[in-house]
């Protein structure tokens, strides 16, 4: 696990996935904060997540995979927004939560998705249903995430601009949800993710913590990953990073940026990211955690003492509870002896 935690994996045309994340984030935040609308800005920042998939894919294969992960990240977006209509939606998020990594955990197996796992679309629900809204906003926010996700896919689309004959129609991945289910360890695998989720997300809102979701989407990145050993060291990668990322966050935090100077600021982080992430995902976590936490100050600004307080303690519960479950639910699970044993 050690190799794996300190290993720094090839560049693989990272800058072109870079440039086009960044562009995808900051472009709708910004017509967002010009247009005085910045308490929509979390719908937007989610629906151009969908720039992030299919990052090692041709560009009609990567578009099609964009095209169904970002419906899914609409899916997610407005059913937060339909769930903070509720009176209790903090302790509503904890089970649906759990489900939705389950049901996004085989989609993304399903489809083969990439990168892998239903991390997005945990963290686009949870932190849609704590953000206030109004019966009004549900529609708000499923066309925002929308309107992001299609340029995305523009953005996807820009090397056509240099290269006419190289269009392709995006190629929609069929999916292959029995092959899914009936890989080994799968359904147990989906198990995990039910407990994983919905203890982290108990704890954690039953503590009164403010941002329970960082526990779950911690959960989930222990979950991820093709074996045991990169499910830990992902874990490890998750807790060394948040913390690093932490120390990185304070002086951003501290500075303050609002407006088109904020979003500029996710712009760069989110580049930045990606310039890492394919690499080693600690090192990842030190643009990850500052932009995630930036994100959330546009639209929410609240104290930054507090709040890197709640990163690196959620995150740690996250973790841990992740890496228990993974090592006590077996990929093998136990039948219930027949009536006539």
């Amino acid at each position: 696990m050690d190799s794996g935690l300190l290993r720094w994996g090839p560049h693989g045309g990272a800058h072109r996935v870079a440039l086009r994340a960044g562009v995808s984030v900051a472009v709708p935040l910004l017509v967002l904060v010009l247009a005085g609308r910045v308490g929509w800005a979390p719908y937007a920042a989610f629906g151009a997540f969908t720039s992030l998939y299919g990052r090692r894919h041709a560009r009609a294969e990567r578009a099609g995979m964009q095209v169904v992960a970002g419906a899914f990240l609409v899916v997610a977006v407005t059913a937060g927004a339909l769930v903070s209509l509720t009176p209790d939606a903090r302790w509503f998020v904890v089970p649906l939560g759990a489900l939705l990594a389950a049901a996004g955990s085989l989609a993304s197996d399903a489809y083969r998705w990439h990168p892998p796992g239903p991390l997005f679309l945990v963290f686009a629900f949870a932190v849609c249903a704590m953000v206030p809204a109004t019966p009004g906003t549900v529609l708000v926010a499923a066309a925002v995430a929308t309107a992001s996700v299609l340029f995305s896919l523009l953005v996807a689309h820009v090397g056509v601009l240099r290269e006419p004959s190289g269009w392709r129609r995006p190629e929609l991945p069929a999916p292959h949800f029995s092959d899914a289910l009936a890989a080994p360890g799968a359904r147990a695998h989906l198990l995990r993710h039910v407990i994983a989720l919905g203890v982290a997300g108990a704890v954690a809102t039953g503590l009164g913590w403010q941002h329970p979701y960082w526990a779950m989407v911690a959960a989930v990145t222990v979950l991820s990953g093709p074996d045991l050993a990169a499910r830990l060291t992902r874990g490890l990668h998750r807790v060394v990073g948040t913390a690093a990322g932490v120390v990185v966050a304070a002086p951003i935090l501290l500075w303050a940026p609002e407006g088109a100077w904020a979003v500029l600021a996710i712009g760069v982080l989110q580049v930045l990211t990606e310039l890492v992430v394919g690499r080693n995902y600690a090192v990842a976590l030190l643009f990850i955690t500052p932009l995630a936490l930036l994100m959330g100050q546009l639209a929410h600004p609240v104290a930054a003492g507090p709040l890197l307080r709640d990163r690196l303690l959620e995150t740690v519960l996250g973790a841990v509870v992740g890496a228990v479950v993974l090592l006590a639910v077996p990929d093998r699970l136990r039948r219930a002896p027949s009536a006539g044993a």
